[in-house]
């Protein structure tokens, strides 16, 4: 009869049982308008409305691109702890799982002492050992939703670490793609370099001759040989840039900087995509963003702690069965001895200052708040990051075209120079200036290049693009 009374009155609990606190929404900022519609900067003919693509990477179409990515996927340093969180945040939401289940105490304990004349049985020794055996099983009623928002908070923690991960491994990605691409383009450069110093060398040997024919003065010869050395002054400054992305690339990928295969550092030409690149609009990138999903996950824990919080203003109710046994003697014990057992429900509740758990659901709310807040900065800067980098890739295209202009007009207006030069018509400062603006033009056209490569990137990132295996 007992039992079947206890069963009922907790099944009559677990029907009346409510979550405290308020049920999580998620917030309006994301779904406006304002934030969803088509990018601001997104009207250059370098890019197109189409869906942002998986694997971006494998638009540049390079095959030790593609293997260093999954390289950096799998053994970058932090993509390792990013994972490593994970697996935290779900230890987290088993613990906190594990308090829907019943649990269970076993207790044993043996003493030697004397007891009291008067509280001892007839016959019975007055010093002697006590052994007690219990067992118990206690299960807590979730009636105000302790024990469910804990858990709602400890999944969403869970997909919040899941999303950072994510963040994580697109800046892996980006990282990787860009020193490679630093590399390619510190070749291109360095050819570049080379290239104008054999120009110059020429210049050199041939104002050289001509002043040996009385047709050059030493001032002409000492200008172009000032130049041509500025310029190779210029190569090892951009090696060391090559070896520095080189050195980036191996610790992004997981390796020492010896480690790093040579087919790494073997690509001689910049990476770039000619093609529009996809970007989508801005409801695809707020939902596509992890950094936008994870502080949303974050909201959504906190607002779940306020109901943990709250629920501390109400009874906590356990229903506990135990059992046990006590005798003079392990034999006595298992023997059949002297045998107890309790079975009931057993409320706490904190009353009537509860002063202290009202102060924990303000600082809960608090916390809410400054989470919606952190939510409403992290979209605002994921629409600010791809307008920008939108906004500057369109710009740098447009400043490589007017560059690459004046770099023809510098190269045929040095070829004129060079041809009057042979005939007398040219002096030897104008002839040195179309050769210094020449250089110049190439060098800055090479670095523009390079530029382009880093804002392409820069968007991707901004994108953030996913992958699959």
């Amino acid at each position: 009869m007992t039992r079947r009374t206890l069963a009922a009155a907790a099944s009559a609990l677990a029907l009346a049982a409510c979550a405290v606190g308020p049920d999580y929404k998620p917030p309006q900022s994301a779904s406006a308008p304002a934030a969803t519609g088509s990018f601001v900067a997104a009207s250059s003919p370098a890019v197109s409305l189409a869906p942002v693509a998986a694997n971006w990477w494998r638009l540049y179409d390079d095959p030790v691109l593609d293997g260093l990515v999954r390289d950096a996927l799998a053994a970058n340093t932090d993509v390792r702890v990013a994972v490593a969180n994970i697996a935290r945040a779900r230890a987290g939401l088993r613990g906190a799982s594990a308090d829907r289940l019943p649990q269970g105490q076993i207790g044993a304990g043996a003493q030697y002492g004397r007891s009291p004349e008067g509280q001892r049985a007839p016959g019975a020794p007055r010093e002697d050992w006590a052994v007690d055996v219990g067992i118990g099983v206690s299960y807590e009623v979730d009636l105000f939703g302790r024990v469910s928002r804990s858990v709602e908070a400890a999944r969403s923690d869970l997909a919040a670490a899941e999303a950072d991960a994510e963040a994580v491994r697109v800046v892996a990605v980006s990282d990787t793609t860009q020193a490679y691409a630093d590399a390619a383009s510190g070749a291109a450069r360095l050819g570049v370099a080379r290239r104008i110093v054999e120009l110059l060398d020429q210049q050199v040997k041939l104002t050289d001759r001509r002043k040996e024919a009385g047709l050059a003065t030493g001032l002409d010869l000492a200008r172009i040989a000032t130049l041509r050395d500025q310029r190779a002054a210029d190569i090892p400054a951009i090696e060391a840039e090559r070896q520095a992305a080189l050195f980036r690339l191996a610790t992004l990928t997981g390796r020492t900087p010896s480690e790093l295969p040579a087919i790494a550092g073997e690509r001689a030409i910049g990476l770039e995509i000619t093609d529009p690149i996809p970007v989508g609009d801005g409801a695809a990138l707020l939902k596509r963003r992890p950094d936008v999903r994870a502080a949303e996950r974050r909201l959504a824990a906190d607002t779940a702690r306020v109901g943990v919080a709250t629920a501390d203003l109400y009874p906590r109710i356990t229903l506990g069965a135990s059992a046990g046994s006590t005798g003079s003697g392990f034999g006595d014990v298992f023997g059949g001895g002297p045998l107890r057992w309790l079975l009931g429900p057993l409320i706490n509740w904190a009353f009537p200052n509860q002063e202290p758990a009202r102060a924990r659901i303000a600082a809960a709310e608090a916390g809410t708040q400054a989470s919606l807040a952190r939510f409403d900065g992290t979209v605002l800067r994921a629409l600010e990051e791809t307008e920008t980098a939108l906004s500057s890739y369109a710009r740098s295209l447009e400043q490589r075209q007017a560059l690459r202009a004046a770099r023809d007009q510098s190269e045929r207006a040095a070829r004129i120079v060079r041809a009057k030069r042979a005939e007398g018509a040219a002096d030897s400062l104008e002839w040195l200036d179309a050769e210094r603006t020449f250089a110049e033009a190439e060098a800055v056209l090479a670095a523009q290049d390079a530029q382009i490569s880093r804002r392409q990137i820069a968007l991707f990132r901004a994108l953030a693009g996913g992958w699959s295996s």
